[in-house]
């Protein structure tokens, strides 16, 4: 006796594979869902905490090169004669500052 196999209309490999994958993923999503969120919190806070005083640090970096960058940029002005040097001093002074501030603030804020 020889079994037939069934066929379906419209219906291929691919689609099979497709509807497997699906399910595979369902079950990985479920998986996932079921974890402790409050660890995973916790962990994110610990993980952000570890990287604020290398931030802080590149933010005074970042807060220096600007510095210099507005240094140049005011001495250019300053030498062609420019009416509006002071302006533009004090708006890279300003940038340079508040980096600095908001470094400050910020670390403690958070208190770290």
């Amino acid at each position: 006796m020889k079994m037939k196999r069934l066929k379906f209309e419209g219906f291929s490999r691919r689609h099979g594979i497709a509807i497997g994958v699906t399910i595979i993923l369902c079950a990985v999503h479920l998986t996932v869902m079921a974890q402790d969120g409050i660890a995973g919190i916790n962990e994110a806070n610990q993980k952000v905490r570890s990287y604020f005083d290398a931030g802080t640090q590149l933010m005074y970096a970042v807060g220096a090169l600007l510095g210099l960058i507005g240094a140049v940029k005011v001495y250019q002005k300053w030498n062609a004669g420019d009416q509006d040097t002071g302006k533009v001093a004090a708006a890279w002074f300003g940038s340079c500052v508040f980096l600095v501030v908001v470094a400050t603030v910020i670390k403690s804020f958070f208190g770290v």
